[in-house]
């Protein structure tokens, strides 16, 4: 069965308990799931009722799609992701986002949490991805293309949406909430980077480290989807933290963090909403 007869089923069963057509994506990382609590009008699907979609085995990774209304907005919002050091293929990684994509999302806003390279950005701090780095030694377009999904050789070069970072900078502004900007590096895992690694990519130009999102924004720029993407900056990275590296860390940061994330994800997603006509 190919990936597209895949999306559409499982793209049937969400359509069989969702009547709301989404406009907007949206994927919370590790401890960021909350926002998708304060939907209006939800529904909420768990990935084990979705065919072909993967669960999350990973702690503060709920493993819902939700679909409702944020500010007015229609959106579709993955509450928690699958990672490739998890021990999928690349294809399932994706799959969720691409699912947004069938179900009618015109942009996909992703959030992640990352440890941070940049000295002016502490812990709790959000960054704004200009553009990624893939060190994860995987694509999850290689291998036979499905034309009906997008083209053999994708052009990467804009690939984080201009004008909906844009919109971030605004909602950023309107909110009071403090925006970084910079490259995010993305990294297999499971493992913490050493503090060699995280030398060799603050020499690259990165600005924050993680194990996710990579993947998703190359599948979605595949299929034209609009992208733009957020990091919450949830410990310093490994030769730069005085503490031991530990998930736990992420999950409270991210969590003290919520308020703000949730004002700033908001008033975003209102935003893109406006610029794709929902």
């Amino acid at each position: 069965m190919s990936v597209s007869e895949k999306l559409d089923e499982a793209a049937a069963a969400v359509r069989g308990r969702v009547d709301l057509i989404p406009a907007v994506g949206v994927v919370l990382g590790s401890g960021l799931g909350a926002w998708a609590d304060g939907l209006g009008a939800a529904t909420r699907v768990p990935y084990a009722d979705v065919p072909h979609l993967a669960r999350s085995s990973v702690a503060g990774h709920a493993g819902n799609l939700c679909v409702g209304r944020a500010r007015g907005v229609p959106v579709a919002c993955l509450q928690g992701r699958v990672h490739l050091y998890e021990g999928l293929e690349p294809e399932r990684v994706v799959f969720g986002v691409r699912l947004l994509a069938r179900l009618g999302c015109r942009a996909v806003v992703l959030t992640n949490a990352a440890g941070g390279l940049d000295p002016a950005a502490a812990p709790g701090d959000f960054m704004l991805i200009t553009d990624h780095l893939n060190l994860m030694g995987k694509n999850p377009l290689a291998g036979p293309n499905e034309g009906a999904l997008g083209p053999r050789f994708p052009d990467m070069t804009a690939v984080y949406d201009a004008e909906l970072s844009e919109l971030a900078r605004e909602a950023a502004r309107e909110t009071g909430v403090a925006l970084h900007e910079g490259v995010y590096a993305g990294l297999l895992g499971p493992t913490y980077e050493t503090p060699a690694e995280i030398r060799m990519l603050r020499t690259l130009g990165a600005a924050a480290v993680g194990m996710s999102t990579v993947p998703e924004v190359i599948a979605l720029r595949h299929m034209g989807v609009r992208t733009a993407a957020i990091s919450c900056i949830t410990n310093l990275a490994a030769g730069l933290s005085p503490t031991r590296l530990d998930h736990g860390e992420v999950e409270a940061t991210a969590a003290r963090a919520r308020d703000r994330f949730a004002a700033l994800l908001s008033a975003w997603v209102q935003r893109i909403g406006a610029a794709v006509g929902a």
